[in-house]
């Protein structure tokens, strides 16, 4: 009889041990891709936003962008 609750107190505690590893693990797996999302957000997109705005005023400028300038072809051509 002693034994046997010995051997269920043994595995309950196992269990709650393993159990608690892996919630910290899964936690700290958690806390780290929500750090990492949160220097995305605030750190990289508001650069991105800002170069992607200039590329595109730029870009509206350029009449036909499938055709290239002289001196691009030349420079392209090597000579």
């Amino acid at each position: 009889m002693i034994r046997t609750l010995f051997t269920l107190f043994a595995v309950g505690l196992v269990t709650v041990i393993g159990v608690g590893i892996v919630l910290t693990i899964l936690s700290v797996a958690f806390s780290i891709t929500l750090g990492i999302a949160g220097v995305l957000l605030t750190k990289v997109a508001p650069i991105l936003l800002v170069g992607w705005g200039v590329l595109w005023l730029l870009g509206r400028n350029r009449r036909n962008r499938d055709e290239l300038s002289a001196a691009d072809r030349q420079w392209l051509e090597g000579g």
